[in-house]
């Protein structure tokens, strides 16, 4: 008998150490230049509202044209100072000091007011802030200025524009650290329970922070080229997508590197034993997901175009991580990287037990619920349809109509405060006037119908040299005499009688702009009404363009994949029920347990996106094996082998993803906490239900003809598997008996 020694001999030393070391050097260095280009993305990302624009919508044009009417790139401030009582005369003369001390910040061009309210409980300033410089410590010294010089007991807010992009980095600050902190310490501790090893967790967690290195250096590449466009928001799902993904495709490789160790003394013929196994279902559910991710290309949204790139890049380095340096880490840590709990060789005799219902070799959890689909598939899958189809009603309630702006942020927010402040005190729009670009010629007509139009409390041309922020600046009352001219156009700023994200302000800027093309047909109606209302209805056309082509591409992986038409017809359709099902939950869960107001318009693409491509994968990850199983064993042993055997990691696979996605709920922003909780209900649901009993028991049910139209899938073929499994076995036994 040969020794193990002399078998290792055998596997060559580059083989064995220097491929495995030159590996994990290349990994050392990217994640040496990637990690501190961490802190850096901040210089080529964006949370202003352009980076959320819909592209070829109505507002984004008219904002277009605002950029030329502006000498600068300064953002409106708004700061309001509110009073129990109206002010009195020496209360006033204080307040308006306060525009002294406001241009000594020096923080852009002539600040504007005091603007008294009609109540006389308020006033305000409009004060424009340079963006080119750092925008949130810009507000910050201002809302500290304004509360140490304002009367004293009364109320300061700086809010608008400038206020409300100050509070929203803020909110997004977390992301640089602490959400990496939580997700990367949630899954920690649940690899420490699924390994109860400790170095193991070690090479998967590096595994998956080297790739983040990785996906950060090229994304942050891309972005400085102008390429892409990343704004917080898929900057966060990049850490949780990449921590998830890399996570997931780890442990199924470590689960195939474990079982090649029960066959093998030699590490490195249990690397490479295991990474043929393995590579097939990871770069299929890889691939599965970046294309899904990249059809956000198709969107019209800048916030989606940005997060497809920007994600199916930390899936590819994810991919790339699992396969090139977990396998380096697993070939120079052997057996040891399991340590307490090494896993042990088995008697050649005992590596494959043969099957005759498929729950040979099995126990516990997986061996009841092999035996449960086994016994009664047509009950399970039947009962677990029904169950998604009841979850699936809630779908009904689900309000993704886009939620007003000063909603998005879900702390304590000064800006929001002073909106609500606004709203009390002066014209419910002020602030964020609806902005109407219209040919100089026709100016007078187009601000007679803006007047005249219902909801509209006022309006005025932009006079030349003033700045087009909000109504009580300049040009009010009535217009100027010199309109600003700008290649023939000019600039008209109306104030509505509703709070600009309300969905009254909406109905206002649609009617709005039926009326101005009646005299100008090239008339733009902008501003911030005008770009949610642009956005929502953006979004609503994304989904009916980009979820059919999802569908079509993950059908033709999966086709390819499993060499059949309908297991791949039936596992999408499983993971479409499964996604309406989890928006369902969602939508009852959003309404009645954490009473939100709505849900951004983005939000159903999102989850589909997210949910169907990840479903998937765990759906590949599943049949792949049972097809491998299905072709030494036949089909329904194969389906309860490939459950069994995979059950385990997958399900852990599961948990991981759903964790890492409920990280994103630190972060205070009524979107992301959505997404995290949509993705994580649906991970779980798909993994629990839908992976380990609906697909098995309908496949179970369905038999050979899973396979259709592969030789696989005939009933004939499919006997004669079993009969050649069969045979081997009285083989054996005979063997035995001799």
């Amino acid at each position: 008998m040969k020794t193990s020694s002399q078998h290792s001999a055998r596997v060559p030393f580059w083989l064995r150490w220097l491929i495995p070391v030159l590996l994990v050097l290349t990994w050392l260095a990217l994640a040496g230049v990637g990690g501190p280009t961490f802190g850096r993305l901040s210089e080529v990302s964006s949370n202003d509202q352009a980076s959320f624009l819909p592209a070829s919508a109505e507002a984004t044009a008219a904002q277009e044209w605002q950029t030329k009417f502006r000498d600068s790139n300064e953002v409106p401030a708004v700061v309001v100072i509110e009073n129990a009582e109206a002010f009195t005369r020496a209360q006033l003369g204080e307040a308006a000091g306060l525009k002294a001390d406001l241009e000594a910040l020096k923080l852009g061009s002539t600040v504007i007011g005091p603007i008294p309210s009609e109540d006389g409980k308020a006033v305000q300033f409009i004060v424009p802030v340079n963006s080119s410089g750092a925008l949130k410590e810009a507000v910050k010294e201002l809302r500290t200025t304004v509360a140490g010089a304002a009367p004293q007991g009364m109320q300061t807010f700086v809010t608008g524009p400038a206020g409300l992009a100050a509070d929203l980095t803020s909110a997004f600050a977390g992301i640089d650290g602490i959400l990496l902190l939580v997700a990367l310490g949630a899954v920690f501790v649940i690899l420490l329970i699924v390994y109860r090893s400790l170095l193991l967790p070690i090479a998967v967690l590096l595994t998956s922070v080297f790739a983040l290195c990785a996906a950060i250096l090229l994304v942050f590449g891309m972005a400085k080229l102008g390429w892409i466009q990343l704004n917080g928001q898929s900057q966060g799902i990049l850490s949780i997508l990449v921590i998830g993904a890399a996570t997931d495709y780890a442990l199924l490789y470590v689960a195939r590197f474990r079982e090649a160790l029960t066959h093998t003394r030699n590490r490195t013929a249990a690397v490479l034993t295991a990474w043929k196994a393995s590579v097939e279902p990871i770069v299929a559910s890889g691939a599965t997901v970046i294309i899904a991710l990249l059809c956000l290309l198709f969107s019209d949204l800048n916030s989606n175009k940005g997060l497809g790139p920007v994600a199916a890049a930390g899936i590819l380095c994810s991919l790339f991580a699992a396969l090139t340096l977990l396998p380096a880490l697993m070939a120079l840590l052997g057996r040891a990287a399991f340590w307490p709990f090494r896993p042990k060789l088995v008697p050649e005799d005992q590596r494959e037990p043969e099957l005759v219902t498929g729950l040979e070799g099995q126990k516990g959890i997986w061996r009841a619920t092999g035996s449960l689909v086994s016994r009664r598939p047509r009950t399970v899958w039947v009962a677990s349809v029904l169950l998604l189809l009841v979850a699936s009603s809630g779908i009904l309630q689900l309000k993704a109509n886009g939620v007003p702006q000063t909603d998005v942020i879900l702390t304590a927010s000064n800006a929001v405060d002073g909106q609500d402040a606004l709203a009390r005190h002066f014209d419910a729009g002020s602030g964020s006037p609806a902005v109407v670009v219209a040919d100089e010629g026709k100016a007078d007509e187009v601000l007679a119908k803006v007047k005249a139009a219902a909801g509209v409390g006022d309006a005025y041309l932009l006079a030349a040299g003033s700045v087009p922020i909000v109504s009580g600046g300049p040009g009010t009352p009535g217009a100027p005499s010199v309109p600003d001219v700008r290649d023939g156009k000019v600039l008209i700023n109306a104030t509505l009688n509703y709070a600009a994200d309300s969905i009254e302000a909406e109905d206002v800027v649609k009617a709005l702009r039926e009326n101005v093309k009646t005299v100008d047909a090239g008339a733009l109606v902008g501003g911030v009404t005008a770009t949610a209302l642009d956005t929502n209805t953006t979004a609503q056309r994304d989904l009916v363009i980009i979820i059919p082509v999802v569908l079509v591409v993950i059908l033709f992986i999966l086709m390819l994949l499993l060499r059949s038409v309908v297991a791949p017809v039936l596992l999408v359709l499983s993971v479409v029920l499964s996604y309406g099902a989890a928006m369902g939950v969602s939508a009852l869960v959003f309404n009645n347990l954490l009473g939100f107001p709505g849900a951004d318009a983005t939000v159903p693409l999102f989850g589909f996106v997210f949910l169907v491509a990840l479903g998937v994968d765990y759906n590949i990850f599943l049949m792949s094996r049972v097809r491998e199983e299905s072709l030494k064993h036949g089909t329904r042993p194969g389906i309860l082998r490939g459950l069994g055997v995979t059950g385990g990691v997958i399900t852990s696979a599961g948990v991981v993803l759903a964790a890492t996605f409920a990280a994103l709920s630190i972060i205070p922003i009524m979107f992301l906490v959505q997404l995290a909780f949509i993705v994580a209900f649906g991970v779980l649901l798909d993994t629990v239900l839908v992976r380990s009993l609906l697909v098995p028991a309908l496949t179970y049910d369905i038999g050979p003809r899973i396979w259709w139209p592969s030789r696989l899938g005939r009933p004939e073929a499919d006997a004669a598997v079993q009969r050649d499994d069969a045979d081997v076995e009285l083989e054996a036994e005979g063997a035995g008996r001799r």
